[in-house]
């Protein structure tokens, strides 16, 4: 048999409507909706489109469940567009694609977001199908926001533990993404996860629900605190690669012992228009490099330079270029 190449990225596709408003108002008082527009999200989405924005000479396939609607016409084209195969992304009469809206402060940058999990709401073990893929990594998200993945599934303690199961019968290699939801949600859905895992992506705050270690001080970030909780995890599963990342920089630790620390990219001020997706986009660089067979360093550093690239626009990757450009750019930027 043929050696499997490609990724994945399955589970969940929604779109985004980002809407820049003046400033967030207080309950029975009015903002004004200052632009908005349509894009694709969700880790599905996020991962597969900066895949292919890298340049990714490899396959890449999309799987998830989405509804009869606009939306899921919307991600299709985008598909179309890049080149994504998008076989397994079923569109089912009489749901709604899932929607988030992500609401901007002008004022103060910050988002707050409104979710309608939509087809999500069902999506369930029964509708992940690996048996017709040639891909080696699978990579999966959203856990903490899918019902009927979150909870119990017949036999398993999850539908994500079921769903793992099947990828990895079919010889994939699963990866996956948290949501930085209340801790212990992140423990409840991720936990059973850890030993059907080959990689995990996550950010300080999950790690820290995860490793029941304290990873942000006021606020902000511990380096220090983030290794460790990715050494904790480490130790306490099978996973052959973790890689925590948050807004001053990242660690990645291999089974093999190896452990690497990178600042993140210097963006200028004058670039970030906005951070959604960014950690979806960190995914996919250290993915990139991961399938490729780059040193953990080098994954590291184009993780970093791809989620650098994805701030300089409202959507989640339009704004993510090649692999080398990003590179470049992150150079040209500097490091914090």
């Amino acid at each position: 048999m043929a050696a499997r190449r490609g990724i994945l990225s399955a589970g969940s596709w929604c779109i985004d409507r980002n809407i820049a408003i003046n400033f967030w108002p207080p309950e029975e008082t009015v903002s004004t909706i200052l632009r908005q527009s349509d894009h694709g999200g969700c880790p599905g989405y996020n991962l597969a489109t900066a895949l292919m924005r890298l340049g990714a000479n490899f396959p890449v396939e999309a799987m998830g469940l989405v509804g009869d609607d606009e939306g899921a016409a919307h991600l299709f084209r985008i598909c179309d567009e890049l080149r994504i195969n998008r076989e397994a992304l079923e569109r089912r009469k009489g749901l709604d694609t899932s929607l988030t809206l992500a609401m901007t402060a002008q004022d103060t940058r910050k988002r707050t977001f409104f979710h309608h999990a939509g087809a999500l709401a069902v999506q369930c073990p029964d509708d992940f199908n690996f048996t017709q893929t040639t891909c080696r990594i699978v990579h999966l998200g959203l856990a903490g926001l899918m019902p009927k993945l979150d909870g119990a599934w017949q036999n398993e303690v999850s539908g994500w533990v079921a769903v793992l199961k099947k990828a990895r019968a079919a010889g994939l290699h699963p990866n996956m993404e948290m949501v930085s939801v209340e801790p212990e949600k992140v423990r409840a859905a991720g936990l059973p996860m850890l030993d059907y895992l080959e990689t995990l992506i996550i950010n300080d705050y999950e790690a820290g629900a995860l490793a029941e270690i304290g990873t942000l001080q006021n606020g902000v970030s511990d380096a220090a605190a983030c290794r460790l909780a990715a050494e904790k995890i480490m130790t306490h599963s099978k996973l052959a690669m973790i890689a925590i990342h948050f807004p001053s920089g990242g660690v990645a630790l291999s089974r093999n012992g190896t452990v690497v620390e990178r600042p993140s990219v210097d963006v200028p001020p004058a670039e970030i228009i906005g951070n959604n997706g960014a950690g979806d986009c960190f995914a996919a660089g250290m993915l990139f490099g991961q399938h490729e067979g780059w040193p953990l360093s080098q994954s590291l550093k184009l993780a970093h330079a791809t989620a650098a690239a994805s701030l300089r626009g409202a959507a989640t990757t339009e704004t993510v270029v090649g692999w080398k450009e990003c590179l470049s750019l992150a150079d040209q930027w500097g490091w914090a």
